[in-house]
């Protein structure tokens, strides 16, 4: 077993080839530009869920504070 074995699949789509995934957080980044370049001629088609990143991106936004009012 490897050590990705053991991790969490990051949910992975690429509508022009109407795929979903998931591969692990370690392989992600060299996953979704092989595929891209492999299939798509390197145009970034694939990419994490969009529902996934607005998530991510939310926490972020609230662990960072960046909606609070300094008043």
């Amino acid at each position: 077993m490897t050590a990705s074995d053991d991790e969490t699949g990051v949910p992975v789509q690429c509508e022009a080839c109407d795929t979903r995934t998931r591969v692990p957080l370690s392989d992600l980044a060299e996953a979704i530009e092989r595929h891209n370049e492999d299939v798509h001629d390197g145009e970034a088609v694939a990419e994490v869920d969009p529902d996934l990143k607005e998530q991510l991106a939310n926490l972020v936004v609230d662990d960072l504070g960046l909606l609070e009012d300094d008043a």
